[in-house]
């Protein structure tokens, strides 16, 4: 029970610091690590680099963060659902280093797999290559990217034994198990937490070396859905179309 802690503000004790580089899982809402999200604005550290796909929404998500000004910079690769991320961005508030998704999530993965740079042909010839060094592979030009090992890793599981063995729920899993690899200390909000042995060796995403600190989420967690597409059921579609005969 060495890894597990009773609260985010607990589990961040110690770790967090003004001017740090923070990777925090999720793609949009889903599998974000909220409770460890709302811990770090209540500590109040500032002049944060984060790395994320994006920033939540308005009032959700890193989108706290961005509304009590925290968050010096972002390394993303979108930040259309957001309006105050555009909006400070537009105003020159933030620093924004734009990547194409899989670029972001390929250098994630190279800092955690100890790789500094690679090549890439997405983004040759256009503003994500400025600055940046290029050299021809095979007749064809690829730009170098730097991989990206943090100070600090925010991820959410949806099962995790109490030594830091993380299973991820469906899409939920997006960047989180690159990002729990690829940072000095990694802590872990987990919806489930079991027993060592109870996870099938073979299930496991992220092995607990990689976890440091890990709190369990409380009954009732909220997961907010940020957008919620349906379609009507068969009976009121019918009704509907009756209506306008």
């Amino acid at each position: 029970m060495g890894k597990v802690y009773p609260d985010a503000k607990a589990a961040l004790a110690g770790v967090l610091r003004d001017g740090m580089v923070i990777h925090s899982g999720g793609f949009g809402l889903c599998g974000i690590p909220s409770l460890l999200i709302e811990a770090i604005r209540e500590s109040g550290v500032k002049d944060l680099t984060v790395v994320s796909n994006n920033a939540g929404i308005d009032d959700a998500g890193l989108g706290l963060l961005l509304k009590t000004r925290q968050i010096r910079k972002m390394i993303s690769s979108y930040v259309g659902e957001n309006a105050e991320f555009a909006r400070q961005y537009l105003a020159g508030e933030l620093e924004i280093e734009f990547n194409p998704q899989g670029t972001l999530a390929e250098r994630i993965r190279a800092g955690g797999a100890g790789i500094p740079a690679f090549f890439t042909r997405t983004g040759v010839g256009t503003d994500v290559a400025k600055g940046k060094e290029t050299r021809d592979f095979d007749g064809e030009t690829y730009v170098m990217e730097r991989g990206i090992f943090a100070d600090l890793a925010i991820v959410h599981a949806y099962k995790g034994d109490t030594e830091g063995n993380l299973v991820y729920r469906k899409t939920a899993r997006n960047f989180n198990p690159m990002m729990a690899t690829a940072a000095k200390v990694t802590v872990a909000q987990v919806e489930h937490l079991v027993r060592p042995g109870e996870i099938d060796a073979d299930h496991i995403h992220t092995p607990g070396i990689f976890v440091k600190r890990m709190i369990l989420c409380p009954p009732g967690y909220d997961k907010r859905i940020e957008q919620r597409t349906v379609r009507k059921h068969p009976a009121a579609a019918a009704a509907g179309a009756e209506s306008l005969a």
